[in-house]
């Protein structure tokens, strides 16, 4: 929670899965404060969620792309788009909207189990710890 349970970091993340890599652009779409963006983007770099690939030699420029496992946080996001759509729509619909490439319709995120491919729900699921 330390890593994701800011604002910040989430709509930056978010703004990854739009196609947005480099700095300025993430400054003017978020409205966010260099300083505040500059810290946001190196912990992501710093968590591996973010990579950092130089595009420009002079003066250095890089832009930000999301990493394996930043890619992997997509099912989380679309999940937590899904949840803002369902209990937070002003009556105006969701503001944007998820089309699968493989069937061209659009849809939401489900969470299925793994192994009987059943939707799993607070009230399908108990949670132990680790042994």
């Amino acid at each position: 929670m330390d890593l994701l349970g800011d604002q910040w970091t989430l709509l930056v993340l978010r703004e990854a899965f739009y196609g947005v890599t480099r700095f300025d652009q993430f400054q003017t779409s978020l409205g966010i404060a260099r300083n505040t963006l500059t810290e946001r983007l190196d912990r992501l770099v710093g968590a591996g969620l973010l990579d950092r690939v130089r595009y420009q030699e002079r003066p250095a420029r890089y832009e930000y792309v999301l990493s394996e496992m930043g890619r992997d946080f997509f099912p989380a996001m679309a999940a937590i788009m899904h949840w803002g759509d369902r209990w937070l729509d002003d009556g105006s619909g969701p503001p944007i909207t998820l089309r699968h490439k493989d069937c061209g319709r659009s849809t939401h995120a489900e969470v299925h189990c793994a192994r009987c491919h059943g939707t799993l729900t607070s009230e399908h699921v108990t949670m132990e710890a680790a042994r």
